[in-house]
């Protein structure tokens, strides 16, 4: 399997309806992959609440990525998430990663922090909501 990134696994999670949430986390994400955004950790099963939230919230956007490094099993990454809800609002947040890759090319663990650039107060933890 070729080398995952943060634009092709937000796209499948979030913006490709031809792809399931089940089929998106097993092609980007390892079995025991773990997450922590701003300071707080999740396990993939909490990921997976995280991702359906979002999903329910969320009708379309744009993954912006603007670097993006990687050496070996280390990724990293700054990217912006330019989203439209599904009541027709917008939120833009920008995103630092630091990531561990495995062997087989998944994210077996990011951690990030999230910056939010445009939206309302309610929107400050669509990074992390379940």
């Amino acid at each position: 399997m070729a080398r995952t990134g943060i634009k092709a696994a937000l796209t499948d999670l979030l913006l490709n309806d031809e792809v399931t949430l089940e089929e998106a986390v097993e092609r980007h994400f390892t079995p025991d992959y773990r997450q922590r955004t701003d300071g707080e950790w999740a396990n993939r099963a909490e990921f997976i609440q995280h991702m359906e939230h979002v999903r329910a919230v969320v009708a379309g956007g744009e993954i912006e990525v603007h670097e993006e490094l990687s050496d070996g099993t280390k990724y990293a990454d700054r990217h912006t998430c330019h989203m439209t809800k599904k009541d027709g609002s917008t939120v833009t947040m920008e995103v630092y990663v630091f990531a561990d890759l495995a062997p087989d090319g998944r994210f077996n663990r990011i951690e990030e922090t999230t910056l939010l650039i445009k939206g309302s107060d309610a929107d400050r933890d669509l990074g992390s909501a379940r």
